[in-house]
Order: structure tokens, then sequence, then C-alpha cells
């Protein structure tokens, strides 16, 4: 005899919640190796000393903002 199963309501609640959560996962992952883009512009040129930044023309004031635009896209 064959056992069928067919999807019940909680089943359907079940896979929506999985969904969301990998969702949510997903969106996790993406915002902290966007992080770790920033954090790792930011301090790299944070070492530099203001000779080597303005060798870049890259004033020390602009640093924040050129780690969030690597990062972000912005």
């Amino acid at each position: 005899m064959a056992v069928t199963r067919s999807n019940s309501g909680l089943d359907v609640v079940l896979d929506a919640g999985r969904s969301i959560f990998h969702q949510t996962l997903d969106q996790i992952r993406q915002a902290l190796a966007k992080r770790k883009v920033y954090r790792a512009t930011f301090f790299e040129l944070a070492g530099l000393t203001d000779r080597e930044l303005k060798d870049l023309g890259i004033p020390r004031s602009n640093i924040k903002r050129i780690a969030k635009e690597a990062a972000y896209d912005c």
C-alpha cells in the first residue's frame, strides 16, 4: 500500500518560513561582505602617511567616503 502525503497548510507555512529565513541569511551575508570591503579599504587608506595620500590625491578627510563608495557603490 502506497502512502501519499499532500501539502497541508502547515507545510506551506513552514516552506515560506524557510524561504524568508534563507533570504534574510543571504542579506546578512551580503551586508557582512560589504562591511569587510569597507573596513579593508578604510584601514588600508588610514594606514598611509599624509604624503602617500597626497601623492594619490586623497585628502585624509575623504577616507571614510572613499571606503563607503568602495563597499556600498554610493
